[in-house]
């Protein structure tokens, strides 16, 4: 079940909503832990048992940590082991399999697996360092591990950042009708942009003869499709937090205004960034260490991000690049970035970045070669084709260029919004219904698109 799905919007989130709001706040949690487990089993019911099974385990192991005296260390270090020794199965066994030319049999890789490890795994780490206390409740455990609004795409949230809600919270109306909009921000991202510009990647990418112009469309669509596909269900997400009384994390920033490959990475995936700096980068020795040493650090975090994102070596190599680029960055060419005009740094980001996409949008090397010569050496330069997709196009390239930025947010600070900030929000309440109706009328005409990140 998807965000983005006639079920989900007219089924279950309704369903959910009222058992929630009806039920005492004794009993919220239990609600949110059997509609979550309801919500991740719809796919392959058999997938529950594992988060059951990793929940257990990590509720059980973190209370051993807690009441370890002299052996918190090798505690720690078996809880981390086991979960990733799960994640490894399922993830990556299909990989070296194919590498090695191993005769085993292929494994089914569980939606959400790489996000809810890494929680399991922050939390064992905070109780390992006394920043909290082991969870005994293990209602409030599983519902922290399992809750569905990011569950299976992120934020990847710290139990610290909602422990407090765990135990008591609340919903006035200014909470749920701000939850309400930024899902509706999330819907509009992901259905009218984002599977928009899916459908002109894959047109691009599938067809026989392309020009160079229209490969290099092919591969800005793809970049600003996993931006709002993943920036979207990140809205989602964090909306139905607020509208049950969470706060989740931010996870996007405006990635494509970066002027740096460093601060885009402040930007983008901004939990996953932060997870891996905490728990790997700075244990590591982070920047406190000698040059040989960083540069080893930002080349083993950058190529474990890879491997997170995907059991594919593209996503290896995309890692690695931009571990390259880092450290560039830190030690060769920073300082002279810093000096050029604002507009010349974006533009270096975004093309680093819309190369970087590139690589990650294919898992077939031979795809990925085909692809980058139809952008680098193609005779083609530009041809009708690229004019019919900008023609068709056009709109929702329009909009993602706008909404890739903050404009519209800037606009509301603006002292013209403040004076007609009534007529605005009139306005602004007629074109979220528009929207909602145009949203549900292109999920009910198309085809099943979940999120691109269900497979990392």
């Amino acid at each position: 079940m998807v965000f983005s799905s006639i079920e989900f919007l007219f089924l279950f989130f309704p369903i959910f909503l009222i058992c929630y709001y009806l039920c005492p706040n004794k009993g919220k949690n239990i609600i949110l832990l059997a509609f979550s487990l309801l919500f991740y089993g719809a796919g392959e019911p058999k997938n529950i048992f594992l988060l059951l099974g990793a929940s257990l385990l990590a509720y059980i192991n973190g209370i051993i940590i807690e009441r370890q005296e002299g052996g918190k260390k090798i505690a720690v270090f078996l809880s981390v082991a086991e979960n990733l020794a799960l994640l490894f199965y399922f993830k990556y066994l299909n990989l070296f399999s194919d590498i090695f030319s191993l005769d085993l049999k292929k494994v089914a890789l569980p939606i959400g697996i790489s996000f809810y490890t890494f929680q399991i795994i922050s939390y064992l780490a905070d109780v390992y360092r006394g920043d909290i206390k082991a969870e005994k409740d293990p209602i409030k455990f599983f519902t922290y591990v399992s809750m569905f609004p990011q569950l299976i795409a992120g934020p990847i949230v710290r139990y610290s950042e909602i422990a407090a809600s765990l135990d008591n919270r609340k919903v006035n109306y200014a909470d749920y009708g701000e939850g309400l909009m930024r899902f509706l921000r999330g819907l509009f991202k992901k259905v009218l942009l984002a599977d928009r510009l899916g459908a002109l990647f894959k047109l691009i990418s599938e067809s026989a003869n392309i020009s160079s112009a229209s490969a290099v469309l092919g591969a800005v669509c793809f970049t600003a499709q996993i931006y709002f596909d993943f920036s979207g269900y990140a809205d989602m997400a964090i909306g139905i937090g607020k509208m049950i009384g969470f706060s989740f994390p931010e996870n996007f920033n405006y990635p494509y205004i970066s002027q740096s490959v460093t601060e885009f990475w402040r930007r983008w995936h901004i939990t996953l960034s932060g997870w891996f700096k905490d728990y790997v980068y700075i244990p590591l020795g982070g920047n406190r260490c000698k040059k040989a040493r960083h540069i080893f650090n930002l080349a083993l975090v950058w190529t474990l991000t890879g491997a997170w994102h995907g059991a594919a070596l593209n996503f290896v190599l995309w890692g690695m690049y931009y571990g390259i680029l880092l450290t560039a960055e830190k030690y060769l060419w920073g300082k002279f970035l810093k000096k050029l005009p604002s507009p010349v740094k974006i533009a270096y980001t975004l093309a680093i970045t819309v190369f970087g996409f590139t690589i990650f949008a294919f898992d077939d090397f031979s795809a990925l070669k085909g692809y980058l010569s139809n952008v680098f050496f193609n005779k083609s330069i530009i041809d009708t084709g690229f004019l019919f997709y900008l023609q068709n196009y056009s709109v929702t390239l329009f909009f993602a260029i706008i909404f890739s930025t903050p404009i519209a947010k800037k606009f509301k600070e603006t002292k013209y919004f403040i004076k007609h900030e009534k007529a605005f929000n009139v306005l602004s309440s007629a074109a979220y219904i528009l929207l909602f109706i145009l949203c549900v009328i292109y999920v009910v005409s198309s085809s099943y698109s979940p999120f691109l990140y269900f497979r990392f």
